[in-house]
């Protein structure tokens, strides 16, 4: 079964609903019955403005990325697409088509 490497990037500071976006993603994601996802804090980076962000320790809010990752079908991920569209939020994304699967003690098995 084809699957899709669903990737947002979301500003930390960012909220919706009183919660980090990122959370609400998550939140969301999960309540449509996706089978999983995760995020994470980017160290630094920069975007279409050329401005390098870096998470530094004595920062008190974060201006760095935080990537929120599905695996997905394609049907999922336009779901979830229109679902965070429905909240009239503005959000990057990248759509990969994925292959995945599990190394285990029997071997490699591909499950998608």
């Amino acid at each position: 079964m084809d699957r899709i490497f669903l990737r947002f990037y979301v500003h930390e500071q960012h909220r919706l609903h009183w919660k980090p976006l990122w959370e609400w993603l998550l939140e969301e994601a999960n309540r449509m019955g996706v089978a999983g996802g995760s995020a994470f804090r980017a160290m630094a980076g920069f975007g279409q403005h050329r401005v390098l962000h870096e998470e530094r320790f004595f920062e008190l809010q974060g201006s760095t990325t935080i990537e929120v990752e599905f695996i997905v079908t394609e049907e999922e991920a336009e779901r979830l697409i229109a679902r965070i569209g429905e909240e009239k939020v503005r959000l990057c994304y990248a759509m990969i088509p994925a292959r995945f699967g599990v190394v285990d003690t029997i071997g490699v098995r591909a499950t998608g």
